[in-house]
């Protein structure tokens, strides 16, 4: 039997989180050895370059303005704040840390999509949500000894990603998956060419070191691809909690790479934000069997995106 459209969202989505995760620890390593900014640029070009040819040989770029469209142009706005903000970050905190912070995002986005969307969401969800942002304030422990800034510019890169999904979601059909990645890839490439001088200048690299950002870049159009399906599949209610496995690889990465322990607070903010994805997903089950599929799917999608 095919898979249902939330199915099929669900598995592109444990795809993308593979491919970001390793992306990730390339990322986190390739930071000993120069600056972020940097990494950003020779990571986007080579991604720019290989999602280009790609988009060339589908035939994407045939309406190259659709870049200028609005949702696409959202789109690439939260993922360059989510970018900045996110490998900053990464630069100064364990893996893991900053990846159980970003586990807030499905409930950033389920809470989006109830707003903005009308995706219909009860009030035990909406607890749900509240809780797994505690958890978030157990991780990032404000006032507390342990905190760190950079844990802040974690938690507004899950902002910003819960605006780049959230426009994914209304990029019009017509517009291809590759020319959203060109985009994307294009404006990473440039931010980090703009970011560079402030940010230390240019350090020379060693063959070894670009190898590595090239596989990185390739890790990122992978996690590209897969999450722009995963978004435009079905309910990124049901969708978006499949983000926590990247926690799991977060982990394993960190300990085995880095030598990163995750601490006391970092295991319970993440199991709470964990916990309270996975009884919203839980929710979102319920509502779903409960309802006709018409008033579940909520008027942007489908009756059959259930």
């Amino acid at each position: 039997m095919p898979l249902s459209p939330n199915l099929r969202g669900a598995l592109f989505m444990v795809v993308a989180m593979v491919g970001f995760t390793l992306n990730d620890a390339i990322t986190k390593f390739s930071s000993e050895s120069m600056n972020m900014a940097q990494v950003m640029l020779v990571r986007g070009a080579f991604a720019s370059l290989f999602v280009g040819l790609l988009a060339w040989r589908r035939g994407a770029l045939a309406n190259p303005a659709a870049m200028l469209q609005p949702m696409v142009a959202t789109r690439v706005a939260g993922e360059a704040g989510a970018t900045v903000s996110f490998l900053i970050a990464l630069a100064h905190l364990p893996i893991a840390n900053v990846s159980a912070v970003l586990q807030a995002l499905p409930l950033a986005v389920t809470m989006g999509a109830a707003l903005f969307f009308g995706e219909g969401v009860g009030w035990r969800r909406w607890l749900a949500i509240a809780v797994g942002f505690a958890g978030v304030m157990i991780i990032v422990r404000p006032g507390f000894e342990g905190f760190s800034v950079y844990s802040l510019l974690a938690l507004a890169s899950v902002a910003c990603c819960a605006v780049r999904d959230l426009a994914t979601k209304r990029i019009p059909e017509a517009i291809p998956t590759m020319l959203v990645s060109t985009a994307t890839a294009l404006a990473m490439t440039v931010l980090g060419a703009l970011l560079l001088s402030p940010m230390g200048g240019w350090t020379p690299m060693s063959g070894r070191a670009t190898t590595l950002l090239a596989l990185a870049a390739v890790l990122v159009l992978i996690g590209y691809q897969f999450i722009i399906m995963a978004m435009r599949s079905g309910d990124i209610s049901f969708i978006a909690p499949f983000r926590y496995t990247a926690l799991l690889w977060s982990i394993l990465l960190g300990l085995v790479i880095f030598g990163d322990v995750p601490d006391l607070p970092m295991i319970v903010g993440a199991a709470i934000i964990i916990g309270s994805g996975l009884y919203a997903l839980y929710r979102e089950r319920i509502v779903g069997r409960q309802q006709p599929a018409a008033e579940s799917a909520g008027p942007d999608m489908a009756p059959d995106g259930i």
